[in-house]
């Protein structure tokens, strides 16, 4: 929850905002609730599987774009009519969602990445508008310290946003590695497994 609700709180969203989240899995799932919470009014999520791309929607996704059956560049631009967002947020980590994040931005539009890459990014010039979009980029990892942590189980225990869709499953501690293997090899639509002693 603090690493996704960090990429909504560095893309700086406004109430009014239209934001892209690239990958639905559990940060990217925080990143689409915290977009909602920060006020944005048109949010788009991209992934491929049909079980996160649900949970988006209950999260607060407008719009679900499935990147195996259309180009998200292209439909994230149609649903925009043809403007870009004023924040993408790249919660993947691969080159292919950084540069098309990037892409969508609106002129003056802010990229936060909490992706972490393996490779070198490059940023490519026409996806930057060749540095004439007034783009800015934020990067970010998982914030911690305590006044963080108690302002987000505020948050969840307000009622404003419920998370527990993103517990898909529960083991008792002494089957811990019966779950690590599970979450591990992304077997039987895991997203987030609570363990309990």
């Amino acid at each position: 929850m603090s690493a996704g609700f960090v990429g909504a709180e560095n893309g700086d969203i406004r109430i009014g905002d239209s934001v892209v989240v690239f990958a639905q899995g559990p940060i990217g799932l925080c990143t689409t609730a915290g977009a909602k919470l920060r006020g944005a009014t048109i949010i788009i999520a991209v992934d491929a599987i049909a079980e996160r791309m649900a949970v988006s929607h209950m999260l607060g996704a407008d719009f679900v774009v499935d990147f195996k059956n259309a180009d998200p560049v292209e439909e994230i631009m149609r649903i925009t009519d043809g403007r870009g967002v004023d924040v993408a947020i790249e919660a993947l980590g691969t080159h292919t969602t950084f540069e098309a994040a990037l892409g969508v931005l609106r002129p003056g539009g802010t990229l936060s990445s909490l992706g972490v890459y393996s490779t070198n990014l490059r940023i490519p010039l026409a996806a930057f508008a060749a540095g004439l979009g007034d783009h800015k980029i934020v990067t970010a990892l998982c914030p911690g310290g305590r006044e963080r942590m108690r302002r987000l189980m505020d948050v969840i225990a307000s009622g404003r946003i419920d998370l527990t869709p993103l517990v898909t499953h529960r083991y008792k501690l002494n089957d811990i590695e019966s779950a690590h293997e599970l979450f591990s090899n992304q077997r039987d639509r895991v997203l987030k497994i609570a363990i309990t002693p």
